[in-house]
């Protein structure tokens, strides 16, 4: 996923006692990085698995945190994480915005890590088709919101709440939305809740209080998909 998206790869490192799969030797021969053969324990040991030793390991150049990274798209549909505290969290909600069509997640404040390996097997390879931007402080988000707003895309904040201005399916996901997710056990801060335009509940039964972030998160973008499509139903 990492290749197939354009990250630039520095060095592959494979086991060098073992012989390796077309999909290993394919990468060998196609990536333009640096081969570093390494005996079979230590790459288990660089591979962090507790069984199946990985033939190839990738070392990988991250990106920069910049929001330019977003798409420009007319019907943008971003997810900012408010100072999460799981990494398996991050991951799940970047796989699920990849899932939906999301443009891209923004973990906000002091956090957990985007590329802690958690957080990158939970996204399940979709951290390298969806841009994952870390910003310290809800000013340099709004920094960039409003830039995009006097280009002519009206990005809406809508923030996610138990006590909502109205149930997720009664609020319009079709224009540009920014969709605020809260910290696991807080929510949002103080500071995110002032700067929101809308916030959108998801009605539940029975004993549940609460739903995981990362699930509420994949409910809410489950529901703008929803509406996106029968929108171009609609209009086809």
């Amino acid at each position: 996923m990492a290749v197939r998206y354009g990250w630039p790869v520095k060095a592959l490192v494979y086991d060098g006692k073992r012989t390796l799969s077309q999909w290993a030797e394919d990468l060998l021969r196609t990536v333009d990085a640096e081969r570093i053969a390494m005996a079979p324990d230590m790459l288990a040991d660089l591979g962090e698995k507790n069984e199946n030793a990985p033939e190839l390991v990738a070392v990988i150049e991250m990106p920069a945190d910049d929001l330019g990274r977003f798409s420009a798209a007319e019907n943008f549909l971003g997810v900012l994480f408010d100072r999460p505290t799981s990494p398996g969290n991050i991951g799940s909600i970047i796989r699920s915005a990849d899932a939906f069509g999301a443009h891209g997640l923004i973990v906000s404040g002091h956090a957990a890590d985007v590329y802690d390996p958690k957080s990158v097997r939970a996204s399940t390879g979709s951290l390298f088709a969806v841009p994952a931007v870390r910003v310290p402080s809800p000013g340099d988000v709004m920094a960039w919101v409003e830039g995009k707003r006097a280009e002519g895309q009206p990005i809406v904040l809508v923030g996610t709440d138990e006590k909502g201005d109205c149930d997720v399916f009664d609020f319009d996901f079709t224009q540009p939305v920014l969709l605020l997710i809260g910290n696991e056990t807080s929510g949002l801060s103080s500071a995110w809740r002032s700067l929101c335009d809308h916030t959108v509940s998801i009605p539940m039964t029975g004993s549940a209080s609460s739903l995981n972030a990362a699930n509420a998160a994949t409910a809410v973008l489950y529901e703008a998909s929803r509406q996106r499509i029968a929108a171009r139903k609609r209009s086809a």
